[in-house]
């Protein structure tokens, strides 16, 4: 949001989140449950958050963006978390992993091709990095990219990729170079536009733990032949693109995860101000009334440094993967703390299938283990602190 007064800024943000929670409360709560049983949201719900600037709110106006900045865009993340894991963890995939990607490493061509209809919710965007033996091991991903003239041929598979399975583009990183180059050197980016000879997906082989409601797929690749005018960044600049992407992914995880958190927290003490056992509310017990205190002090000190993981991305700070990586990191522990409280208290409301508390419950371990689990993250930040050797 360059060129807009700071306080003129604040206003702003303030009237995009209260977008966000109206959204997320009136059309997204009364039937997240429902959309997690049945594993799977309404198309509608994508061309409601295309209507509402959501599908592209980071991206600049002249390509169907909002142009808002990071610091805002959080805030959606957070709404949508606090009601929906499922629909929120789709729109990272679709505006961060693909579209603020495509608006980072393509051509202006490509840019003005493909975001207005992603913007739009017209397609719907994928990012396939995912495979069975390449997960956090970026190094040791399979798929195969060969260039035959003017277009590449793609061979492999790819798993567990969010929105694969109902997108119109997919951001596909395959290995371009000599077997045993480094994968920082040996990686393409393709964009592959669904439906393409050579191209299938189907359902993965087993039930999501969690975010049952989106769309996670098996994509396969036999001979599909993409254009090079489909290539993004450069031959051999696949890995930098992709970590740049998580990057973009990474704070819409942990924005996600205060969602989260806050929604188990507005659980237990709407539950913590109503239920009464032994003649008084359960939350006149001063056992509860700690958890509730540290929850909310999580809660609050990780959207605290998701602000300020999102203020560095805003600025270019050379140290926002460090800033990101810990706001993902700490925000997703607290949240998996407030949801194992949350069931605890609510006893059978915690405990029950439908209740949203559970749901958040199985939700968040998702949010611990994508864009690089936490492990990976105590390992970028601890190599960032450290500096190498």
């Amino acid at each position: 949001m360059s060129g807009v007064a700071p306080d003129e800024r604040e206003v702003l943000r303030a009237e995009v989140r209260e977008r966000a929670r109206r959204f997320a409360q009136e059309e997204l709560a009364p039937h997240a449950s429902a959309w997690d049983r049945a594993g799977a949201f309404p198309r509608d719900v994508v061309r409601r958050l295309g209507q509402l600037g959501f599908l592209a709110g980071p991206l600049p106006r002249e390509h169907g963006g909002s142009g808002w900045d990071n610091e805002t865009f959080a805030g959606v993340y957070e709404e949508l978390g606090r009601a929906d894991s499922s629909v929120r963890g789709f729109l990272t995939v679709h505006a961060g992993l693909v579209g603020q990607c495509l608006h980072d490493h393509g051509s202006e061509a490509q840019r003005r091709a493909w975001l207005p209809r992603l913007a739009s919710g017209e397609w719907i965007g994928a990012y396939a990095l995912t495979e069975e033996g390449a997960g956090s091991d970026v190094s040791a991903i399979a798929t195969t990219a060969r260039r035959e003239g003017d277009a590449w041929v793609l061979d492999g598979s790819k798993t567990w990729i969010t929105n694969g399975g109902i997108a119109e583009l997919l951001l596909v990183f395959a290995r371009s170079g000599a077997p045993g180059a480094p994968a920082k050197d040996a990686l393409t980016c393709l964009v592959v536009l669904p439906p393409a000879a050579g191209f299938s997906a189907r359902p993965l082989d087993v039930q999501p733990l969690g975010h049952r409601a989106s769309n996670h797929a098996r994509l396969a690749f036999a001979g599909l032949r993409v254009p090079d005018a489909q290539r993004l960044g450069p031959v051999g600049g696949g890995h930098a693109i992709a970590m740049s992407a998580l990057g973009h992914g990474r704070l819409g995880v942990a924005a996600g995860a205060v969602g989260l958190a806050r929604g188990c927290l507005d659980a237990v003490l709407a539950h913590a101000r109503e239920r009464r056992q032994f003649g008084q509310r359960v939350g006149d017990f001063q056992m509860v009334q700690a958890d509730i205190a540290d929850m909310s002090a999580e809660t609050e000190a990780a959207a605290a440094l998701v602000r300020e993981a999102a203020r560095a991305a805003d600025r270019r700070d050379p140290q926002v993967g460090r800033l990101t990586s810990t706001a993902k990191l700490f925000a997703t522990e607290a949240a998996q703390r407030a949801a194992d409280k949350a069931v605890l208290l609510l006893g059978q409301r915690g405990y029950g299938d439908g209740w949203p508390v559970e749901r958040h419950y199985r939700d968040i371990q998702g949010l611990r283990i994508y864009e690089g689990t936490n492990h990976i993250h105590r390992l970028i930040i601890a190599r960032a602190l450290l500096g190498k050797p």
